[in-house]
């Protein structure tokens, strides 16, 4: 039996695994060697954290095997790119899967972010290559960014095909309220992004964080979704420090970098739930309705997130753009006996 007192062994324990037992904890990285270090539920990935771990040595095995698929598969170059990059994305999924527990989060290409029947079409694609593989669609959470395209697709996505959806790139309330009413399985609101929109537009440094712009928001989405009995589950993403991972401590899930899931183990303070449901339910929030032109109107209303949406989606694209041109280069060494 332990001499410690409580106390004692909570300032020995680390804040990861403090966290661990308020909170969801997954692992934002397509480096899954990372993973075995820390232990994640579950694991996301998007096009820019694929496209930095496919210049790494380490997996160039999947890059390869996913342009023998494609190019096996015939077609135009287009066509051999496209069934390239699927096959890609789910092969590190495939690998993620043998380190975690949960599930793993697949992103669908940012440039059809307003194409609601193209995000489907993909989605489905890559649930069939994952089934493929001997994985089942519950183990995957297909992201879609949180246009109102989006945010339908992801409707139709649970409804109609049992497909469970993340929605990324959310910045505002009115995302957050479209999204619990499409009944999709969860949100990824970002925190970090937001906060870097107030600390350029204010020109202030740095924010405490129980008042970073970030953390409020998310507070306030975990809140209302709590009080009004939604099913959808809220994972804060995009985290700058782990003073804002620790304010948010009680959120359904976590998504954090394997940087600071590192300074989580060597941080010994003590983490404290924060976000509850009882506070939630108590909280002072309206139930409101948003149909289409309301959820534009009141987005469009909130600068921050219209320009960090926008933004979010050209940064992703651009992203998938460059992975192109590697497995382009790559596509043809391979036809030409390089």
């Amino acid at each position: 039996m332990s001499s410690l007192s409580p106390d004692k062994r909570r300032k020995m324990e680390s804040a990861l695994n403090q966290l661990k037992k308020h909170t969801v904890v997954v692992a934002d990285t397509g480096d899954f060697n990372a993973i075995d270090e820390y232990k994640p539920q579950d694991a996301t990935t998007n096009p820019s954290l694929i496209l930095a771990a496919s210049k790494m040595p380490a997996y160039q095995h999947l890059v390869d095997q996913a342009i023998k698929y494609g190019i096996a598969k015939g077609g135009t170059e287009d066509e051999q790119v496209a069934n390239t990059m699927d096959k890609l994305f789910v092969s590190f999924g495939l690998e993620i899967l043998k380190k975690v527990p949960g599930r793993v989060s697949t992103e669908v290409d940012a440039r059809l972010s307003f194409d609601k029947e193209e995000m489907v079409a993909k989605a489905l694609r890559i649930i069939a290559l994952y089934e493929e593989a001997g994985i089942g669609k519950e183990r995957v959470l297909i992201k879609l960014s949180s246009t109102w395209e989006g945010i339908q697709a992801g409707r139709e996505l649970e409804e109609k095909h049992g497909v469970h959806c993340n929605m990324t790139l959310l910045f505002s309330f009115a995302q957050a309220v479209a999204c619990a009413e499409a009944k999709v399985t969860l949100i990824s609101p970002f925190v970090g992004r937001i906060l870097d929109w107030h600390k350029e537009s204010t020109g202030r440094k740095s924010y405490e964080p129980q008042e970073d712009p970030g953390v409020l928001s998310v507070t306030k989405i975990f809140n209302y979704y709590k009080k009004f009995g939604y099913s959808t589950v809220v994972m804060g993403a995009s985290f700058r420090n782990t003073g804002q991972v620790k304010a948010l401590a009680g959120c359904d899930l976590l998504t954090i970098s394997p940087s600071l899931l590192a300074e989580l183990i060597q941080d010994h303070s003590t983490v404290t739930e924060m976000l509850k449901v009882d506070k939630a339910k108590a909280s002072d929030l309206e139930k409101i309705h948003l149909d289409e032109k309301d959820y534009r109107w009141q987005h469009n209303e909130d600068q921050m997130a219209t320009e960090k949406l926008s933004d979010g989606i050209r940064k992703f694209a651009a992203d998938a753009i460059k992975l192109e041109t590697m497995i382009k280069e790559k596509m043809l060494n391979v036809k030409n006996g390089k």
